[in-house]
């Protein structure tokens, strides 16, 4: 399955691979894939992972989410 998520607060490569990695190791993530550029992660998981975790990991690593699709 694959989940786009809209981030805001991105401003560098450095970023990237705070959010690449934090979406990384969650369970049933295959990849990620993180452009501060284009404000996005594009997220290939397993059918059986919750957007909703995808989310938080993602304001975890101190970034917000401003959609999902």
């Amino acid at each position: 399955m694959r989940t786009t998520i809209t981030i805001e607060g991105m401003s560098c490569s450095h970023c990237e691979m705070r959010v690449k990695r934090a979406l990384e190791e969650i369970a049933g993530v295959r990849s990620a894939r993180v452009s501060h550029e284009t404000k996005s992660a594009i997220v290939e998981t397993d059918d059986d992972v919750d957007a909703a975790l995808l989310e938080r990991a993602v304001t975890g690593a101190g970034y917000t989410v401003t959609g999902t699709s």
